[in-house]
């Protein structure tokens, strides 16, 4: 996505909302005697076609100071202070993978002023880059009445574990619950979330390469949730389910249930 330009110009436009900070990039090169398109395309490490297609030419034709734009116009946001990742991703409706994907980030760290692509080739499954976004909360705050390492595989309508279920796809899972508010935990998913904050969002934790991190899922028992998080214990058809009361998780148990994929 990104390539060495020319020259590179940049427009902003303010969308409501405080933490709204999105922007248009597009890079343009200005072509000069004697250049080609195919000359153009080789130099910024795009193809012929591409060219033609963002710039709407019918034909190699070019002229001496025409603007050509050297790649798609996807929007930018600009990082704020309080972002997460799973934030930025809702807020511009799409999956925490594909903004990861885009981006080419191994991990949940941002830091505000850092400008992230929020628009750009749809990514389907899960992305490798998804499952390896450290373990937070889960880790410190599983507060299952019964540990999950001994639990049998739970079966599955996919016919292997290590390929990330699609949009649309209902498996079946072993599902424990945990809690963020325990001596120890920090409350904080993967992902960013904050449960201590949000205390009635509904997360998952998953194996990213059986559920990709980010997901929109629909837990028999529990309801729509985000797959927001991750845990040492939760390998192949395993769920945690974040549940604010420890009582409440603890009468939760393992239980076999099903688990729908929305987006």
């Amino acid at each position: 996505m990104k390539k060495q330009i020319i020259a590179l110009t940049a427009i902003s436009a303010l969308i409501v909302g405080a933490a709204s900070q999105v922007s248009a990039a597009e890079a343009t090169y200005t072509v000069e005697k004697g250049d080609t398109l195919w000359s153009i395309a080789k130099n910024n490490e795009v193809s012929v076609g591409d060219l033609q297609k963002w710039n709407d030419l019918e034909s190699s034709l070019i002229l001496p100071s025409q603007e050509l734009k050297l790649e798609e116009d996807y929007k930018k946001y600009t990082v704020v202070k309080g972002d997460t990742l799973i934030d930025i991703a809702l807020e511009n409706d799409i999956s925490l993978n594909e903004l990861m994907t885009w981006n080419e980030l191994t991990d949940s760290l941002i830091i505000p002023g850092q400008e992230l692509y929020v628009e750009g080739e749809k990514v389907k499954g899960a992305s490798t880059v998804a499952a390896k976004a450290s373990s937070n909360a889960n880790s410190n705050a599983n507060a299952t009445a019964t540990t999950a390492s001994t639990a049998s595989k739970a079966s599955t309508t996919s016919s292997s574990p290590s390929a990330a279920n699609q949009a649309g796809q209902t498996i079946t899972v072993s599902a424990t619950a945990y809690t963020a508010f325990c001596s120890g935990c920090s409350g904080v998913t993967a992902t960013g979330i904050d449960l201590r904050a949000n205390p009635n969002m509904k997360v998952i934790a998953v194996d990213p390469n059986v559920i990709p991190l980010g997901s929109r899922v629909w837990v028999e028992g529990y309801g729509e949730a985000i797959a927001g998080d991750t845990g040492g214990a939760i390998k192949g058809n395993k769920i945690d389910v974040f549940i604010a009361d420890k009582g409440a998780a603890l009468n939760w148990g393992r239980k076999t249930i099903s688990v729908k994929i929305l987006d």
